[in-house]
Order: structure tokens, then sequence, then C-alpha cells
């Protein structure tokens, strides 16, 4: 199945308010050749955040090759491997613990890719010409549950464990599912809403690149069997009809039906 086509599908089944965005790591100067000669992509004027490229990216359908040069945020930088924990950093975490000792262990605990990343590529999933490092989603919590349900019959996984981590939410989370190869699944960092970053209070998946396209085969096959996407209802993609075992408490007819006739009714 082609990015596009996976695109397309996740798109229009999970009804996603954002393009899910393909994140790839460029850890050689021949990965970074090959990205730049396969893919139209734009870079930013100024330093942005991680979470400022996926804007582009998610909401634009653009896809930022963003390096370290271009990266404002000193959080992300710590997970790519561009910057070391220094005293800087641990201050700038000191408000989320009790005390600075605590937060330079809550720091180190978090992932970080090694010393040496070239670049990162960050664009729509439908735009990629290489195998994405992962595949963050912006989404609900509903649509967050279908992609997890068919992440874990995909893989034969159950339960998922997930990592939220102080800050890097994005950054740290796409880092955590390529190096574990596994599902993610955390709450947006603090400020992000006021910040422009989230508009509805989205929470984040993360696929690996690897996996993607199993998913998105279970997701069809699913479809295919059912009818829907729906889990929640099978064939039927209004998601308040699960209540009491798929009963169909929730249900309405046309004016022109006879109250004994079901013929209308839905």
């Amino acid at each position: 199945m082609p990015y596009k086509a996976m695109e397309t599908l996740l798109m229009d089944a999970l009804r996603l308010y954002h393009h899910p965005i393909a994140i790839t790591f460029l850890t050689s100067d021949d990965d970074l050749a090959q990205f730049t000669a396969s893919v139209d992509y734009v870079t930013p004027i100024k330093p942005l955040t991680f979470c400022q490229w996926e804007t582009a990216a998610r909401m634009q359908g653009k896809t930022v090759l963003g390096t370290e040069a271009s990266l404002a945020c000193s959080n992300a930088k710590v997970s790519f491997g561009w910057r070391d924990i220094d005293a800087n950093e641990i201050k700038s975490q000191g408000k989320y613990t009790v005390d600075l000792a605590q937060a330079e262990r809550f720091l180190r605990s978090k992932p970080s890719l090694p010393k040496g990343l070239k670049a990162i590529g960050v664009g729509p999933l439908g735009a990629s010409t290489m195998e994405p490092s992962c595949v963050h989603f912006y989404c609900d919590s509903i649509q967050a549950y279908h992609l997890a349900i068919d992440y874990m019959a995909a893989t034969d996984t159950h339960p998922l464990h997930t990592q939220l981590m102080m800050s890097s939410a994005a950054c740290g989370g796409s880092v955590w599912s390529y190096q574990n190869q596994a599902f993610n699944f955390s709450t947006p960092c603090s400020g992000s809403y006021n910040a422009g970053k989230t508009e509805r209070g989205e929470v984040y998946v993360f696929i690996p690149g690897s996996q993607i396209k199993a998913v998105c085969e279970r997701l069809q096959a699913r479809i295919d069997k059912y009818g829907s996407s729906s889990i929640t209802r099978p064939g039927d993609y209004f998601p308040g009809g699960d209540i009491c075992k798929n009963c169909p408490l929730i249900g309405f007819k046309s004016p022109k039906a006879c109250e004994s006739c079901t013929a209308h009714t839905s």
C-alpha cells in the first residue's frame, strides 16, 4: 500500500483533523541526499520549535527539512542528540519538579538519539518517499483508540504500554517510538494549547514507520469485513451507538414513517 493511499485511508476512515506526520531521522549524508532529491520541501525562515515544524506538515501539507540550526527548542535538541543536558537545561525544567536534582534525573531518563543526526524530514505521510522513522498523529481520544486497537491486532500486542514524559512530548515521544519500534501515546506538552501548537486539546499517537503499513492493512481489512472503520458499531460511523453492547437505543426515524414501521428508522 503506497504512503499516499495509507494517508487517504487514515484520513477518511478515522476522520482525522490533520495529516498524519511522517518523521524521518536522516542519519547519514546518503539519507539526506536521497530525501532532498526525492521530495519537495521547505525550510524554516527562522529557528522554530519541532512542534511548529509539525504544524506546517499536519495543517498545510508541507514537508519541512529541519536541522539543528533551524531548531529553536532546547528540549527537542536534547531529544535529537543536538544538545547536551547542562545547567541551563536542568534549570528550565525546574518548574515541573520538586528540586533541580529531580529535574536532572528526569531529563537524563528521557530518550535521545545518538549524536550525528544530519537533519529531520517532517511532512505529511502521503508525501513520503522514504520509510518514516515514525508517524505522529494529532488526534482525539476516540481516533487514538481506533489506532491503538488496529495496532494491537496488526502486531499481536496486548496490552499496550505508553510513555509520558516531562516536556518533550512530540520530540521525545517520536524518538521513543522509533528506538523501541513500538506504539506510543501521550498528551501534548504543557503550554501547547495556549502556544498555538494544538487547537482542540488533541492527544498524540506515534507508530513506527516500519509498522504503519501493517496497521493500515488491518484497518482496511476491518472495513472490508464490517462495512466501516467503526469499532464502536460495525457498519455505522456514529460512535454513540455503542450503548449497552450495541443495543439500538439511539435511533431516529422519518416523520413520513408510520409508528409501527421500521423501514425508515436509522
